[in-house]
């Protein structure tokens, strides 16, 4: 494990509360809420949502950034995506139009803290949540600054793979498998999982299954929410993954300016492709931020190497 990683860092400095609240939906969503112990309650402060890796939890990455910025003065929230965690939704589901709607329903428990000022709410989006945050973006005003780190695009990884790795025939297979497994699950089979990370590496493993291994399957970010089984987390389920399938998050995405949006992923990260086309596509005003020598889980939880003083810079000007 790095010597700077600390997934499960606990401040001081801020008051920690669990709260859950209601999506559009009426599914609860669950999250963390984290403030400032100074905080002057009498009056109106910037928030944001933040959102964890795909098939991750709040309590990787999302907490860790989410106190890391209410150090920094903001109130924040950390939220289990629906499916995910604590918040409801059947299990290990692939459903990127409830995870955007997520943020969403965050913007609305923040915007209805007496201390929080409800025009100065922005989101961060770690991995996965990083697309389904400019997903919600494009169709909710009311989240005034978009940051993403280690970003994933979900869509295009699950159709072509990373470095267009995956074929039109790979494809259609998957569509297939699916198929097949939803009659048989009809029927009464088990759920089957899909995708995730990998239970066990060895020397042949492929440099990215044994990265995410590296978080996921060791004390340096593993974490079982209750009620579950480790033997699940991280995997959705193989009926609902293919949903990706339809999820383009970047389509449209010149239509959250005025708002800035800011992009930070690592130099050596093996997702930057989706960090590049993203930045690519949007409307100024925006920002791309390589982290020199920062691979991709590097930004989970490396404290010495995720720019925190950038992330403050870029919301205390957007949200002044």
């Amino acid at each position: 494990m790095p010597s700077d990683a600390d997934n499960f860092y606990q401040s001081a400095h801020v008051s920690r509360q669990a709260v859950d609240f209601q999506n559009v939906f009426k599914m609860t969503v669950a999250g963390n809420l984290f403030v400032p112990n100074d905080l002057d309650r009498s009056r109106q402060h910037p928030a944001l949502v933040v959102g964890h890796p795909m098939g991750a939890v709040k309590e990787q990455s999302a907490n860790l950034y989410a106190q890391k910025m209410a150090e920094r003065g903001f109130v924040t929230l950390a939220i289990d995506l629906p499916c995910w965690g604590d918040s409801e939704g059947a299990r290990n589901r692939v459903s990127p139009d409830l995870y955007a709607e997520g943020f969403s329903a965050g913007v609305d428990f923040l915007a209805n803290q007496t201390f929080v000022d409800g025009a100065r709410i922005g989101g961060i989006g770690v991995c996965g949540s990083g697309g389904f945050l400019i997903s919600a973006a494009k169709i909710d005003a009311r989240l005034k600054a978009v940051a993403t780190v280690s970003m994933y695009d979900m869509g295009q990884a699950t159709r072509n793979g990373i470095g267009n790795s995956l074929s039109l025939a790979d494809r259609q297979a998957m569509i297939e498998a699916a198929g097949t497994q939803r009659n048989a699950e009809f029927g009464g089979a088990e759920t089957a999982l899909t995708g995730g990370c990998p239970h066990e590496i060895d020397a042949d493993s492929h440099p990215i299954a044994k990265e995410f291994y590296d978080f996921y399957r060791t004390p340096r970010g593993e974490f079982t929410p209750a009620g579950q089984s480790p033997a699940t987390t991280t995997h959705p389920t193989l009926t609902s993954n293919v949903n990706f399938l339809n999820f383009y998050p970047f389509n449209d995405i010149e239509t959250i300016a005025p708002r800035p949006m800011l992009f930070i992923a690592g130099d050596q990260a093996h997702s930057h492709e989706f960090s590049d086309d993203a930045y690519a596509r949007a409307a100024e005003p925006k920002t791309l931020h390589w982290v020199e020598g920062a691979g991709h889980v590097d930004l989970y939880d490396r404290v010495n190497v995720i720019p925190f003083d950038k992330l403050d810079t870029f919301f205390g000007d957007a949200l002044a």
